[in-house]
């Protein structure tokens, strides 16, 4: 089996704001495209356009529709998921040629398609279903941060991210550092209290979700107390208390989890 290092030097990731991705699926079109030809392509489709398509994306776009109890609303809630490059990650520990790898020098997984065997393993070790296996080629394939483009010196300093991200209409989508607390996307998950998707699987993600804020609900029939009282409560960082958004949030662990 593979072994992971001890730590690692950065701790590359994405961080994802639910509350403002639209679901447009900009970062999974773009995601394809760049991948066709990068790090893991081609990237093969089976029958694109028939009345099952199917095929190899590194990103997909889930949609849930969420009712709040404590407002008495609802929202829709789109959840981009692709591989969270976790610190202690069972794809590659489970791998028995090495195939699967953790880089030492900034923590992104990748997968060696010269010496992988297509076992499938990593993909049933995966708690978050990150893995795309390629019929046409018998390999295991993933997400790989676009490690092709975040290193060519080629292009401007700021074109070195994700397709993903550089896509984003929205701005949805930071790219960045997660080990190093005072970078932009560290700050940016301190201040809006990010979270980490199915922490109970101890798996250490290192892609950062950052929870939809709580919105005000109808006014109750019989409104009693202060405008305070009745005010939704919001984002509490001192306690950590997260209210609808951390309803949400739990609601979308379970709703993966099964």
């Amino acid at each position: 089996m593979t072994d992971l290092p001890d730590r690692t030097e950065r701790k590359l990731g994405l961080v994802i704001d639910l509350d403002i991705c639209v679901g447009c699926h900009a970062c999974a079109v773009n995601c394809k495209e760049w991948n066709a030809g990068g790090h893991s392509g081609p990237l093969t489709d089976t029958a694109p356009y028939g009345d099952s398509p199917s095929g190899v994306w590194f990103n997909r776009i889930h949609t849930f529709e969420v009712n709040d109890p404590e407002t008495g609303t609802g929202r829709t809630v789109h959840f981009p998921k692709s591989c969270l490059h976790c610190e202690d990650a069972p794809c590659v520990t489970v791998c028995p040629t090495g195939a699967s790898y953790k880089r030492e020098e900034d923590g992104i997984v990748l997968v060696n398609a010269d010496t992988c065997i297509g076992c499938k393993l990593c993909s049933w070790a995966c708690p978050y279903g990150a893995r795309e296996y390629d019929e046409t080629e018998g390999v295991m394939k993933k997400c790989t941060l676009c490690v092709d483009k975040i290193y060519n010196d080629s292009l401007p300093e700021e074109s070195r991210v994700p397709a993903c991200v550089s896509t984003c209409p929205v701005g949805a989508r930071s790219f960045g550092d997660l080990g190093d607390p005072d970078s932009d996307v560290s700050r940016l998950v301190e201040a809006r209290g990010g979270v980490a998707l199915m922490p109970e699987q101890d798996t250490k993600p290192v892609n950062r979700y950052l929870p939809p804020r709580a919105r005000k609900g109808p006014p109750p029939q019989e409104a009693s107390g202060t405008s305070e009282d009745r005010a939704p409560r919001m984002l509490n960082h001192d306690s950590g208390e997260r209210d609808g958004a951390g309803l949400i949030a739990r609601w979308i662990d379970r709703a993966l989890s099964n």
